[in-house]
């Protein structure tokens, strides 16, 4: 079987460590980028395709997948989109909330449409979906839509369920604090108090984040279906 996956937000540092490992598998990697591609360019392999598509246009979505060829044959589809727009709670409209739908849920559903099919084809598929140790909480003061959004990926249709005796496992990755540059950098947060608040006293590495992404999305997951898989550190 020709394995080929589909990686949104394959940009971010998560997402450019996951397509090295997808391609170091000798998986095709379909990688999805919205505005900066500029690392995923450095990637020289024949089997790596990169698109561009900003999700806050989803109205125009579907017509781009039919006309394109990236989204055929797809065998595993990973999620790993998360768009934040800062303001504050009291500043937000009514269209940031519908950027934040679109972009971190409601591209996941329009591809799930497409792809599921064609797993069940193939009698095979894995599905990982990404939401965020926020979720718990109810976000910050700036990522209220952003929590909302990604909870959103933690409800299973209970149509998924006729996929599953098809070999087709979908499950959502919940993701706590990692190593990425929007932690290290983000300006006014304290990391180490950050880190108190978690009862393995570290903040994930984007490798171990990636081991994980692997395990549930390739054919390394055998079993494991309609699980939101929290990889928080106890949080």
């Amino acid at each position: 079987m020709n394995k080929k996956v589909l990686i949104l937000g394959a940009s971010s540092d998560i997402g450019l460590q996951t397509v090295n490992r997808y391609l170091k598998n000798n998986w095709s990697v379909v990688a999805h980028f919205s505005k900066n591609n500029k690392e995923l360019k450095k990637i020289k392999n024949k089997n790596l395709e990169i698109f561009k598509y900003d999700f806050k246009k989803i109205n125009n979505f579907e017509k781009f997948i039919k006309k394109s060829h990236l989204f055929k044959d797809i065998t595993a589809f990973i999620s790993l989109t998360g768009y934040i727009n800062s303001s504050k709670f009291s500043a937000l409209t009514i269209g940031n909330f519908y950027d934040h739908i679109n972009v971190n849920y409601l591209s996941n559903i329009i591809i799930l449409k497409y792809v599921l099919p064609n797993m069940k084809k193939k009698n095979f598929g894995r599905v990982l979906l990404s939401s965020s140790t926020g979720v718990k909480f109810g976000g910050g003061e700036t990522t209220i839509l952003y929590a909302l959004t990604k909870y959103m990926n933690e409800f299973f249709f209970s149509s998924y369920k006729e996929f599953y005796k098809n070999n087709i496992l979908i499950n959502t990755l919940r993701i706590g604090v990692t190593k990425t540059k929007i932690h290290l950098k983000t300006k006014n947060k304290n990391l180490s108090k950050r880190i108190k608040l978690i009862p393995i006293k570290r903040i994930a590495s984007i490798n171990e984040v990636v081991d994980y992404i692997f395990l549930y999305a390739s054919e390394k997951n055998t079993l494991t279906t309609n699980s939101i898989i929290d990889i928080t550190g106890g949080e």
